[in-house]
């Protein structure tokens, strides 16, 4: 499975921190659609590039980081077939995947630490999408990408 991760400055450290830490501890195929430096940019940017990569390879994730999560979630649930989900903690992670097939995690590295953003993806990873009755809500989420 391959991860596309993606962050601003605020998000560079723990995206950087979470990419080896997924690559070392879980062997993931792990691409970065940057940003590559901690000069000011633009989060936009950053959802659309992995929104767009994860929308083209639908067995594909994506991580991406922000101060809040707040701003990059937003925009990436701005791209069909993107179900962006902002996580502060490993139970929500789970969730997002499990009942709403969430294919990108949002974290905010001014308020998630390193250790719980680690839990959080992980918990993301180690979650399937239930399906059944989840499915018709899912669905319906996809319906309101053609408004």
């Amino acid at each position: 499975m391959r991860i596309y991760c993606g962050s601003d400055h605020a998000g560079f450290e723990l995206k950087n921190h979470l990419m080896e830490l997924l690559k070392s501890e879980r062997g993931l195929e792990v691409s970065d659609k940057g940003t590559y430096s901690k000069d000011s940019c633009d989060y936009p940017d950053f959802a659309q590039a992995v929104g767009e990569a994860v929308a083209k390879e639908p067995d594909s994730l994506g991580l991406l980081v922000c101060g809040s999560g707040i701003g990059i979630s937003i925009s990436a649930n701005k791209i069909n077939g993107i179900r962006a989900a902002l996580v502060s903690d490993p139970y929500a992670a789970s969730l997002s995947r499990l009942h709403n097939n969430a294919n990108v995690i949002c974290l905010g590295a001014r308020l998630t630490g390193p250790d719980m953003a680690w839990e959080c993806v992980k918990a993301f990873l180690d979650t399937a999408f239930a399906g059944g009755r989840h499915e018709k809500r899912v669905a319906k989420i996809a319906e309101l990408e053609k408004l």
